[in-house]
């Protein structure tokens, strides 16, 4: 049960980023091109399992791209935004699909798959 309620929150996460994305009338192109920018962090998995994991945590942890959209909304700079939601939309479909955060040990083991 844990684990479904963690991809439905993901779920969730993606709907609403998006919803505030076009919401706020950013660019489809950007959010296209965008979409899959955190996805380079598993280039760390050429150099060891370890790397890989810590440089995908980093893209695909969600405090990071919250704390990106609450600066762009206090000092009003619309790209900070639009780059928050964009990446947190790409972590909601990523945890809605099943893919968490990973362990150092194994690429392919998730927190999800712990839960």
């Amino acid at each position: 049960m844990p684990r479904r309620l963690l991809q439905a929150e993901g779920g969730i996460l993606f709907v609403a980023a998006l919803a505030l994305y076009v919401d706020a009338d950013f660019s489809l192109l950007a959010l296209v091109l965008l979409a899959l920018a955190p996805d380079i962090a598993f280039l760390g998995f050429l150099i060891s399992p370890r790397a890989g994991a810590i440089s995908y945590d980093s893209l695909h942890f969600e405090g990071v791209p919250l704390l990106l959209g609450a600066i762009g909304v206090i000092v009003d700079e619309r790209i900070a935004l639009q780059v928050a939601l964009v990446w947190l939309a790409h972590i909601g479909i990523d945890r809605m699909l099943g893919y968490g955060l990973r362990y150092p040990g194994s690429p392919s083991e998730t927190h999800l798959e712990r839960v």
